[in-house]
């Protein structure tokens, strides 16, 4: 006896099939995606999902990631590096040397110099 055959879309899936899609793929449906060209020329990806009573065949939506908006100006960077505040090293040099505080703790070597 052969199963019945149903064509459902993945948002129409109980959450019960659901489920037992991740539990079939645990690793993920994705590798097991087949590309279908409708009859009006639209490709779709499907899953073939088979169960005890029936082999399903799910649609599932493409998900087309959105690219950030770019701007049709031109960005100057040399403009952006004018509003960076570069401080000169030399005055760096001498204000951390006071906040080093490398060496400044006593060496605790476990031996005790009282007696």
């Amino acid at each position: 006896m052969s199963k019945k055959r149903a064509i459902i879309s993945y948002d129409k899936l109980t959450i019960d099939q659901k489920k037992q899609i991740l539990k079939d793929f645990p690793d993920g449906y994705v590798n097991h995606l087949t590309t279908i060209k409708t009859p009006t020329g639209e490709m779709l990806d499907a899953l073939i999902w088979e169960t005890d009573e029936v082999i399903y065949l799910v649609k599932i939506n493409k998900v087309t990631p959105k690219a950030p908006a770019v701007d049709d100006e031109e960005d100057d960077f040399e403009d952006d590096f004018d509003k960076v505040d570069v401080k000169d090293e030399d005055e760096d040099s001498d204000s951390d040397d006071d906040d080093d505080d490398y060496g400044d703790k006593p060496d605790d070597d476990g031996d005790d110099d009282e007696e």
